[in-house]
């Protein structure tokens, strides 16, 4: 967009973005792959771009058209672009060794398919560690028709966490030693005030258990150290979006980032929800909202005076955070508030590695656990003398080294025969009360709703005005793509790894080592995801929609992406409507790279 065009858009009062640069003609558009200098303003690094700009390159389509994209290698090396959530046939996914070879430095590819969709996606690499790199953009996609969402002014806002160091560089560091950027480790003042809270006993128990288990409660993030960005600009270079009040506007929320977690607000207003994943959903008004690794969420805000508001994007871990500015005029920068207190983890968000079974660990009762209290309902249960848990080779599959750990009096039984099952709890007897490996399994969705943080997370979001904060319960979909009908069958995906080597799989075995998930077309398959670790896991199915099981039938909405927090069971259904291969994993970029990750063969259907 050329300055004049720009100044007499301005004067129309129209949204200005000037993100891209774009040369588009008919459905054709030019995407150049560079290597750029990227300015933070806290430091300067090298990194990858789309047109030779640390600004990301924003696509806008229209539904029903059929688009034409030459992307340009002008790297010495390999890459590739994939199309975040839109659906399009296998070969034009994007993902190297799964839907083709890659584009090869110097040449030219062209993409070539139609859109279906409509909605707020985005789009990245797929080849290395090009996209935590820079290498990411943003893809708006107006409606046929009318559009239902009304806005004065629409504004992508596309989130990410820029390192110092590339990739490459940090995901080596994390497999030597994977606290090597948590700057947050527990310090003397931390145990002095614990002490003084909760008792010096009580405190250091705690302590021995989390330094056996070789965990520490801050473990929220794996990468600490970067700056966030809006747009590729920093809180010191202030992204700005102009309104004039009494106005709606739109802002684009999108998570590129590589490893960060947002938590969003616009101090002073009120946002609408009316999008998740590029899917509309039925309004709702929140005062914060979650937005994990590769979501997307539309909101409304509605200014009512003429003064900046910031736009608050605070790192789930309490490491960072981005204030871009909305503003009646150019020039005007928003507040900075300070970052609120970190959160800590807890037993809760260890539930999931306590048996490698989802297990709700809260919500039971007052069981001590050598200082660590817990609930249990029954109060037969408190007397669980003589269960030891299993030694570290027991189960290789565990998620975190968890071997000779004092667990006060609580010992449980070591299981060789099953290494999967985490703990042999099929026949145990908790203080007379008997509980089966399937009933306890079920122990954090009863009555069918899935719980989206474990009862007594430490990770449960809380809105800085104490006001309201977006819960997946909350969406729901305003049309929905798919009639509701019985799933043909389920598939398990438990989520596993070994913190302190930095290893991520599903059920235990990381992607280089795994056969592929096979899926016939025209089904409709259930996914159980079972997280066993002690993070958060963003999965990323390619190719196909998954409905959220948030108990809502036919109303349920429809992601790309689903969050799937420690200690919890979560359900999907997808219905299974497009042939080829396609890629399923985690989006955090260190755990993908690191195992976390599928191929999907779906079998049958159209050539």
């Amino acid at each position: 967009m050329n300055s004049i065009t720009m100044f007499r858009a301005a004067l129309l009062g129209l949204a200005v973005t000037t993100l891209g640069g774009l040369s588009a003609t008919a459905g054709t558009y030019d995407i150049s792959v560079d290597n750029i200098r990227i300015d933070t303003g806290d430091f300067k690094k090298k990194g990858i771009g789309y047109n030779n700009s640390q600004i990301p390159t924003v696509l806008r389509f229209k539904e029903g058209e059929n688009v034409v994209l030459n992307v340009k290698n002008n790297l010495r090396e390999s890459t590739s672009i994939h199309w975040h959530g839109l659906i399009v046939p296998f070969r034009q996914d994007g993902v190297p060794g799964i839907s083709f070879n890659g584009i090869k430095p110097g040449t030219t590819f062209t993409y070539n398919f139609p859109i279906k969709q409509a909605g707020t996606y985005w789009f990245h690499s797929h080849s290395g560690f090009q996209e935590p790199d820079g290498a990411y953009g943003a893809i708006v996609i107006e409606p046929k028709g009318h559009d239902p969402i009304h806005a004065d002014r629409d504004y992508v806002v596309q989130l990410t966490d820029k390192h110092p160091h590339s990739g490459s560089k940090i995901f080596r560091n994390v497999k030597r030693s994977a606290d090597y950027y948590n700057r947050s480790q527990r310090t003397l003042d931390d145990l002095l005030n614990d002490a003084q809270a909760d008792g010096l006993k009580a405190t250091l128990k705690d302590r021995k258990m989390w330094g056996k288990m070789r965990m520490t409660p801050t473990d929220v993030e794996d990468i600490q150290g970067f700056t966030a960005l809006i747009n590729g600009q920093s809180t010191k270079q202030n992204w700005t979006g102009l309104f004039k009040a009494g106005e709606k506007v739109r802002l684009r929320l999108i998570n590129s980032s590589a490893m960060t977690y947002f938590d969003v607000r616009v101090p002073g207003l009120k946002m609408t929800v009316v999008q998740a994943d590029g899917n509309n959903v039925k309004p709702v008004v929140v005062d914060e909202l979650r937005i994990a690794v590769a979501e997307t969420y539309d909101v409304i805000v509605e200014p009512r005076k003429n003064v900046p508001y910031s736009v608050i994007a605070e790192s789930m871990g309490r490491t960072g955070l981005v204030r871009g500015t909305l503003s009646p005029k150019a020039g005007l920068v928003g507040g900075v508030p300070r970052l609120r207190p970190q959160p800590l983890l807890t037993m809760a968000d260890m539930s999931g590695m306590m048996g490698g079974m989802g297990m709700d660990m809260n919500g039971m009762g007052n069981m001590d656990m050598g200082g660590m209290k817990m609930n249990l309902t029954d109060t037969g249960m408190k007397d669980m003398a003589g269960m030891e848990m299993p030694k570290a080779g027991a189960d290789p599959h565990a998620g975190h080294d968890m071997g000779n750990m004092d667990m006060g009096d609580m010992k449980m039984p070591e299981n060789k025969a099953d290494a999967h099952a985490g703990h042999n709890m099929k026949k145990m007897d908790m203080g007379g009360m008997k509980m089966s490996k399937k009933s306890m399994a079920g122990m954090n969705d009863m009555n069918g709703k899935t719980e989206f943080y474990a009862k007594g997370s430490g990770l449960t979001p809380h809105a800085a005005n104490g006001g309201k904060f977006l819960s997946y319960d909350d969406l729901k979909a305003s049309n929905p793509l798919f009639r509701d009908r019985k799933p043909t069958r389920t598939i398990e995906l438990r989520l596993t790894g070994n913190m302190e080597r930095y290893i991520w799989s599903i059920n235990g075995v990381k992607m280089k080592d795994a056969d592929p998930i096979v899926l016939n077309y025209g089904e409709r398959v259930r996914f159980k995801f079972v997280n066993e670790t002690m993070m958060a896991h963003p999965m990323h199915l390619h190719g196909m929609w998954s409905l959220l099981d948030t108990g809502k039938g036919k109303w349920d909405p429809i992601k790309h992406t689903v969050n799937i927090n420690p200690g919890t069971t979560v359900y999907t259904e997808t219905e299974v409507d497009a042939s080829g291969q396609w890629a399923f994993h985690c989006h955090l970029s260190y755990h993908a790279e690191a195992g976390m990750f599928r191929k999907v063969v779906v079998v049958g259907g159209p050539a």
